[in-house]
């Protein structure tokens, strides 16, 4: 039988001395080693702590019409729940415009003559309004108060003749997905995943590229700036973007069913104002960057945060207090809650600011970076 010529002449020395100069690239390359070691710390800082499928703390406004004893008691047992974090007591049209503007989960009513019904025995209607766009938020919380007056006014009413349903009528309304649809909740949020990712990574790949090719000397040799250049390699992918919104607003539309309520050309002001945030991020990366692998290592390090912290795959309520401070960082946390307002709330630009801005800063900041770091020389 002839011997397989792979392994005939092996020299272990040879092998060792490949292995070693291995080794020493590996050390030479240290943003590669930094994702080697850092994207795994991440993942288990993120999924061991910041991640949290049943958020708690869950921001609450009271329209207190009847501000009895038991109602009194049944809000200060909400709160001791730990699924509920009472932010004060509002009429019913701050209510309206704090669920317009995500800044509560819920709003829990007590209708005039709720402690009159209660004594009487009558199961007052305890309205209780929920910002369903993500329903995984609210339905822990919901199921808490489906058991909680029963707990609250068992105590206060001995020898009361009760009927035998429950002492109140707890009335559910989801707002902006009355049937819960997850579609709702997860359609729209791809519309910014999708665009981060392929943005980021496009143009994260776009100057390495040439850099590799040999043919960043020909804009070396241009008097052209680096606001000109970074600008003028945006321009493209800013149309591949509004295409991929497109695509996916009229699967939205026509396969998914997700309403529009608000203004399509907000809609799209928005999605320009984040694409633009993308791009640049791109583009700072590969200025950054020395080759095309340290771009994509780049994104990926970058994407894997905003995924997991802005809200898209989680609850953005039930992290702690840390994890949210860096999802407020990302551009992709402020998307989220802009498009889903738009297109679920009918959400005007009066409503849109509070997550806007924040937007425009992060561009701010990554162009000032990327001119810092754009070098024209090749080294």
């Amino acid at each position: 039988m002839k011997r397989f010529s792979g392994f005939s002449g092996f020299s272990f020395s040879r092998w060792l001395g490949i292995m070693l100069k291995e080794f020493i690239q590996l050390k030479r390359d240290r943003l590669t080693f930094g994702m080697i070691v850092g994207i795994p710390i991440i993942q288990l800082l993120l999924f061991g702590f910041a991640i949290n499928s049943d958020p708690k703390q869950l921001p609450t406004a009271v329209v207190m019409a009847d501000p009895g004893p038991f109602a009194r008691a049944y809000v200060a047992a909400m709160q001791n729940s730990d699924y509920f974090r009472i932010v004060g007591s509002v009429d019913e049209r701050q209510a309206d415009d704090l669920l317009d503007r995500s800044e509560v989960q819920f709003v829990v009513t007590f209708a005039p003559g709720f402690h009159r019904d209660l004594v009487r025995g009558k199961s007052p209607v305890l309205l209780v309004e929920a910002d369903a766009t993500d329903p995984m938020a609210t339905s822990g919380a919901i199921a808490v108060l489906n058991h909680l007056g029963a707990e609250v006014f068992a105590p206060d009413l001995p020898g009361l003749e009760r009927p035998t349903a429950a002492p109140l009528e707890l009335r559910v309304h989801r707002r902006y997905n009355p049937e819960g649809l997850t579609a709702y909740h997860i359609v729209p949020g791809l519309l910014g995943v999708i665009l981060t990712l392929t943005l980021v990574l496009m143009t994260g790949l776009a100057m390495t590229r040439e850099r590799e090719r040999g043919t960043f000397e020909n804009l070396l040799a241009t008097p052209a700036t680096p606001v000109e250049v970074m600008t003028g390699k945006i321009v493209p992918y800013i149309l591949i973007g509004l295409i991929q919104v497109t695509l996916i607003l009229a699967a939205a539309r026509w396969i998914f069913d997700v309403p529009m309520h608000g203004s399509l050309l907000l809609l799209y002001a928005v999605v320009l104002l984040f694409i633009c945030a993308n791009l640049l991020l791109g583009i700072t990366f590969s200025s950054i960057a020395r080759n095309q692998l340290q771009a994509m290592q780049m994104t990926f390090f970058f994407f894997l945060p905003s995924m997991l912290l802005s809200g898209f795959m989680f609850p953005f309520r039930g992290m702690p207090q840390w994890a949210q401070m860096v999802g407020n960082a990302l551009p992709l946390t402020h998307f989220l809650v802009l498009v889903r307002g738009i297109m679920l709330k009918g959400n005007g630009i009066e409503q849109l600011w509070d997550h806007s801005w924040p937007i425009m800063l992060f561009i701010a900041a990554v162009l000032a970076i990327g001119l810092k770091t754009f070098r024209k020389t090749l080294d």
